[in-house]
């Protein structure tokens, strides 16, 4: 029958090199160390130990043993923290998000898992549409979504707001609409979106649609898109958490616009459900970093 004790008393016995000192550390009699080693050993049907006098050295299915039994106490631990919905620094979450903020969170969240080894973070990149999906079957237990959602089983509100930027290429010398329209757009999943968005709000007697622009191609991943404008391909517009992470800074530049626009992005969980506080120190820890106050906005769902 399988015994946790027995491999706990074999991890000690591997890492003091001694019965005496193993059974000193778990307050055993020493045969009762050298029944535990005897009783792993039938369980699993093979010796771990060969002995030489008082020293021993491990079999190879005592090697295979010890990795084992260290593996199985760390995720009884880990299983243990993840309980406690109270703990800040130990349990594990599940969050997805689309790539353009996942860019800069996902790296902020590897930060705080390296500070709290006991934090255990699952993360996806994803497109809106999937989240939801994901959300409702319970694979995530927040979504970070770029669209306000009416789900009779979701909560929604809003978490942060990011600037849009409108980005060219770094030798573009243009500022009117008619230049943006010259060197074509760059699209991406939402940029359409967030294109009309900022150019309706800074050329409102000229912009109409952006059916009118040239589109000098797609792509599905946010992150590369500025790669095609830093080759003077197009222009595009994004959120300032693309343009900050991008290893395209330096050959591309934000075009300066009179009127600014946001966007919003919103927290989607479970209605009803009680979130550990886990979550809430990373998100409000990611929304401090970015300058914004802790305070969420309801969205009516």
């Amino acid at each position: 029958m399988f015994n946790a004790y027995y491999f706990r008393t074999y991890i000690t016995l591997v890492e003091t090199g001694s019965f005496t000192r193993t059974a000193q550390r778990l307050e055993m009699t020493q045969p009762g160390v050298s029944q535990h080693i005897r009783k792993l050993e039938t369980y699993l049907g093979k010796p771990l130990l060969e002995r030489q006098g008082r020293r021993f050295i491990l079999t190879e299915a005592g090697r295979r043993a010890y990795d084992y039994a260290l593996k199985l106490f760390a995720e009884h631990e880990q299983f243990r923290h993840g309980l406690d919905d109270d703990s800040l620094d130990s349990g594990e979450c599940r969050i997805a998000s689309p790539g353009s903020v996942g860019l800069m969170f996902y790296p902020y969240i590897l930060g705080q898992q390296q500070m709290r080894p006991n934090l255990t973070v699952n993360y996806s990149f994803a497109f809106n549409h999937e989240i939801i999906t994901d959300l409702i079957n319970g694979r995530y237990d927040i979504g970070i979504v770029t669209e306000a959602v009416k789900h009779p089983e979701l909560s929604c509100e809003v978490w942060l707001k990011e600037p849009l930027c409108l980005v060219v290429p770094a030798d573009f010398a243009g500022s009117t609409l008619s230049d943006l329209m010259g060197i074509g757009f760059i699209n991406y999943y939402d940029g359409i979106n967030h294109a009309t968005m900022l150019l309706k709000e800074n050329y409102p007697d000229a912009f109409r649609s952006m059916a009118h622009f040239r589109h000098q191609g797609f792509t599905n991943e946010v992150s590369m898109v500025l790669d095609a404008v830093a080759r003077g391909l197009g222009f595009t517009v994004v959120s300032r958490l693309v343009l900050e992470t991008s290893p395209w800074q330096r050959q591309v530049k934000e075009l300066n616009l009179a009127n600014g626009v946001d966007e919003v992005l919103y927290l989607v969980h479970r209605r009803g459900a009680t979130l550990p506080k886990r979550y809430e120190k990373l998100l409000s820890g990611f929304r401090e970093q970015r300058g914004h106050e802790k305070v969420y906005d309801k969205t009516p769902n």
